[in-house]
């Protein structure tokens, strides 16, 4: 459960609701974009603050699937959502009151109704030609399957770069949710799949009952601190930051994670980098698990003169994880 909720939560806490917008004046001057792409991609943006809807979906990592009831629901106050494994060991993830007001960046960068200035942006993140997201990818609009009984259209996403996966997704022509996707890697290798099997538009909520283990999401507070064990050192949360991001990805939060966690997003991948410091020296080395297309990448390293242990987890490649957490360092 904990791999699956914490994908399904990065794909649609940027996809659907893991700071700025694409400028939509600048993407206009870029002769390589293609604007109808764009426009589904702001209308599946949106859908998370308009759309209440509940189905089942499959989720598919190489030869594991596992299957989730999802109820997602828009008052006037605010949006409410809950994933039920059906599989496995049968835990819920929900998530109420999410105000309707709080907009995520992989959202605003996605939006091209919700402009900001080139000379708003920070240093390093404007995309190549200030084109936004399609600075880093290329995107073609073609007919798309019918999913769960929807019409949808297909958005083929392809990466400019080694530093980013590909993307296939399927949109409800309708609402523009997401009805199904294919995260594709080197070699148009598919690491992963989700997909609705039925879906219904509707704002009653999901029993509840059989429901063994419930974890509720939250925001963390604005300035909190992560909860460092014991055993590693704690120290001040803006001392470090990565040295090296490839280009279009931004900071999603201002230290919320903590002295611990910064997370970072394009738009559509999301990924963290955690420091610990730790007590005593550990061989140097590094270790890699990929489960579909979430990376976790672990280095052992010093800093400063201390040990420290450096872990990038999420939606990149591993050469990608690996250069990040290579530029991690201390910044006065």
């Amino acid at each position: 459960m904990k791999v699956l909720s914490s994908k399904v939560g990065i794909r649609w806490a940027v996809s659907l609701a893991s700071l700025l917008c694409v400028n939509h004046a600048s993407a206009a001057s870029c002769p390589d974009v293609n604007h109808e792409a764009l426009a589904w991609l702001d209308k599946m943006s949106h859908s998370a603050h308009e759309v209440s809807y509940q189905g089942v979906v499959t989720f598919q990592l190489g030869d594991d699937m596992q299957v989730m009831q999802i109820s997602h629901s828009v008052n006037n106050t605010g949006a409410s959502e809950s994933l039920t494994q059906l599989t496995g060991q049968g835990a819920r993830v929900t998530r109420v009151d999410h105000p309707l007001d709080c907009i995520h960046p992989g959202h605003k960068l996605l939006r091209l109704s919700e402009e900001v200035s080139l000379a708003e942006k920070p240093a390093g993140t404007a995309g190549p030609k200030d084109c936004g997201i399609s600075g880093h990818y290329q995107f073609s609009v073609l007919e798309g399957e019918r999913i769960a009984g929807r019409k949808a259209v297909r958005i083929v996403i392809q990466p400019r770069d080694m530093y980013r996966y590909g993307y296939v997704m399927e949109l409800d022509k309708k609402t523009g949710l997401l009805l199904k996707e294919r995260t594709i890697g080197r070699g148009d290798k598919v690491l992963e799949r989700f997909q609705f099997a039925n879906i219904s538009y509707t704002n009653e909520s999901i029993p509840t009952d059989s429901v063994d283990v419930v974890h509720h999401a939250s925001h963390p507070a604005p300035q909190g601190h992560a909860n460092v064990g014991s055993s590693a050192e704690h120290y001040p949360a803006a001392l470090w930051d990565p040295g090296w991001l490839p280009k279009g990805f931004m900071s999603t939060e201002d230290a919320s994670g903590g002295d611990r966690r910064r997370t970072y997003t394009d738009g559509l991948a999301v990924f963290s980098v955690f420091l610990e410091i730790l007590p005593r020296d550990i061989q140097a080395g590094e270790g890699v698990v990929r489960h579909g297309g979430t990376t976790s990448y672990t280095r052992g390293m010093r800093m400063g003169g201390k040990p420290a242990l450096i872990t990038i987890i999420g939606e990149v490649p591993v050469n990608t994880a690996r250069m990040v957490a290579d530029s991690v360092r201390w910044v006065e």
